[in-house]
């Protein structure tokens, strides 16, 4: 609010809301991080949004769609959006930032990426990536997050950090998947998918440097060492042979590799890359080939390469 920081908490549903304000902490993500005082918990459908200056989507892609039909005719054009989401949404595998700008009224957009895992978050020792097309934003949000003790790089390059983003789920699932027949098949699954993800980036104008950066290795290296990682853990029972769809029940939320990989193996194809790997973990999560005929096919597709 101009005049001084309001902070308005929107949960998904008034019992969350109502779980968040009686324990107040999220007792299920960051248990024992009490909430400031400062920050009003409500339903998000109860949030009066025409007169905010940010509202922040913090959901996975699956979610994006019906949050985006819910704020689409509330949000008015001088707020901006903040988008924590990391993959494609569907069915057309669009960015976040280009579904939202097409449907959503908004001053200006910004995503954010790198490994900004909430706990470090909170401690102020997170690693943030900013981008925005709109300088302004990027000054201040780039600010606010300083302010916070947080490493924050900014750059206009949206396109590479939401497809790094989207990128290092798949690549972090596919390690968690090859593993168990072998460190080097978990190696070949990251890199060719990291390689066919930068070459799709590319292709839809994202500059390589950035899955150089944070928002890129640097966000797939924390998400492959995470012990508890959704994406990490989501691997491994994929390539226990666990089907797809028994997967989030079982670790207990969503999984943004899973949802995201047939997307972007549909995404590398369009751009008219070559996107083997991908195209073979979507097999693999439809249930359509087995895991060591996918890391097989992995090995293979490798030595053809260097071959070539």
């Amino acid at each position: 609010a101009r005049g001084g920081l309001e902070v308005q908490l929107g949960a998904r549903t008034a019992s969350s809301a109502a779980e968040l304000i009686e324990d107040g902490e999220n007792r299920r993500y960051l248990p024992g991080v009490a909430l400031p005082e400062s920050i009003d918990v409500r339903p998000a459908s109860a949030i009066e949004l025409a007169g905010l200056d940010l509202i922040v989507l913090a959901i996975p892609s699956k979610s994006l769609p019906a949050a985006v039909g819910s704020i689409a005719d509330r949000a008015g054009d001088r707020s901006s959006i903040l988008l924590l989401t990391k993959g494609l949404v569907a069915p057309q595998g669009e960015l976040p930032s280009e579904y939202v700008g097409e449907r959503v009224r908004a001053r200006a957009l910004a995503s954010l990426g790198g490994p900004a895992h909430a706990a470090e978050a909170v401690s102020g020792s997170a690693a943030l990536v900013l981008g925005s097309a709109d300088p302004d934003l990027r000054a201040q949000l780039g600010t606010v997050f300083n302010r916070a003790g947080l490493v924050c790089e900014r750059t206009a390059d949206v396109v590479g950090v939401e497809m790094a983003g989207a990128a290092k789920n798949a690549a972090a699932l596919a390690a968690a998947a090859a593993e168990p027949h072998g460190l080097n098949a978990a190696g070949i699954a990251v890199a060719e998918i990291w390689r066919e993800c930068i070459a799709c980036g590319v292709a839809r104008g994202a500059d390589p440097e950035t899955f150089a950066g944070l928002a890129g290795v640097g966000d797939l290296t924390a998400s492959m060492l995470a012990p508890n990682g959704r994406n990490r853990r989501a691997g491994e029972l994929l390539g226990a042979g666990t089907p797809a769809e028994e997967i989030p029940a079982l670790i207990g939320q969503a999984s943004e590799g899973l949802d995201t990989t047939p997307l972007l193996a549909d995404a590398v194809a369009a751009s008219g890359v070559h996107g083997e790997a991908l195209e073979g973990l979507a097999k693999l999560i439809r249930g359509e080939v087995a895991c060591e005929d996918w890391v097989a096919g992995l090995r293979s597709a490798e030595r053809a390469r260097q071959a070539a």
